[in-house]
């Protein structure tokens, strides 16, 4: 994937970043919830999606807050099937 296809697949995501971690480019949102338990079904419904593609991200699970990051482990950074995924996080939560 190019630069200009990967600024467009950027570019439909809302309230995405892309951050460096270890020297690997993530995408990095972060959702908010009225409680943990909101919080936990989101995750349960991420984990959902991300057995049916075979490709998991990593969730970090807090009060009221799920923070997903999306890359490909086995690439060491960004592809596009990680916007995809960061695209289809968005439905979940839309509901």
């Amino acid at each position: 994937m190019d630069l200009t296809e990967e600024d467009g697949l950027f570019g439909a995501l809302s309230g995405w970043s892309r951050e460096p971690e270890s020297g690997v480019r993530k995408l990095v949102k972060t959702y908010r919830f009225s409680n943990f338990v909101e919080a936990i079904q989101f995750a349960n419904d991420v984990k959902d999606i991300s057995e049916k593609e075979n490709h998991h991200p990593s969730l970090l699970i807090e009060w009221g807050r799920v923070t997903v990051s999306w890359w490909t482990h086995t690439a060491g950074g960004l592809r596009r099937n990680d916007y995809i995924m960061a695209a289809k996080t968005d439905l979940v939560y839309a509901g």
